[in-house]
């Protein structure tokens, strides 16, 4: 069975990014990296396929090299977005609707998904594609932005699974989304 996950950092008042999309707020946004990952790399390496936003796609164009070699990355976008040649192999764009997409993933073999970008996680949440959820809290208050949650048809119940606190400041939170169809 595909499992679909959510591995993400918002600022204390709940924003993914700036009205803009910018992530100077966050930090390691501009490069530089510090020795915790925040159990960045252990998600990853459990994870076979990418499923992000135009908007995160083209983010994620931005930076110093491509963060997700080695996985299956697809984009949704009404607007395919262009793939550079050096990426042609492992990234594909796609309009097809969450669940649908979803089928085609499982019929091609992949087994966990990461899903990113606020749209996103916001149309799996209301598909009830998410099993799971890794919040990590900054502490920053940046006033406006992208929220990671948008507006809901329905509650959606999460059970906590932990909490972790980190010397930065940090707080992580896991939960498993308990009412996924």
């Amino acid at each position: 069975m595909i499992r679909c996950s959510v591995f993400i950092a918002t600022s204390l008042d709940g924003f993914i990014a700036r009205k803009n999309g910018d992530l100077d707020w966050l930090p390691g946004s501009d490069g530089v990296t510090g020795s915790e990952d925040y159990g960045f790399h252990e998600f990853f390496t459990s994870i076979d396929t990418l499923v992000m936003g135009r908007n995160t796609y083209e983010l994620a164009l931005t930076f110093k090299e491509w963060p997700y070699h080695g996985k299956s990355v697809v984009v949704l976008s009404s607007r395919f977005p262009k793939i550079p040649t050096n990426l042609a192999e492992g990234v594909e764009g796609t309009s097809l609707l969450p669940k649908e997409l979803m089928h085609r993933l499982v019929a091609s073999g992949s087994a966990h998904v990461y899903v990113d970008g606020g749209k996103t996680i916001q149309s799996f949440l209301q598909a009830n594609l998410i099993q799971e959820m890794t919040i990590t809290r900054i502490p920053i208050l940046i006033g406006e932005g992208i929220s990671l949650f948008g507006a809901l048809p329905h509650d959606i119940k999460l059970q906590h699974l932990s909490t972790s606190a980190f010397e930065s400041g940090f707080v992580q939170s896991k939960y498993k989304v308990t009412n996924v169809a």
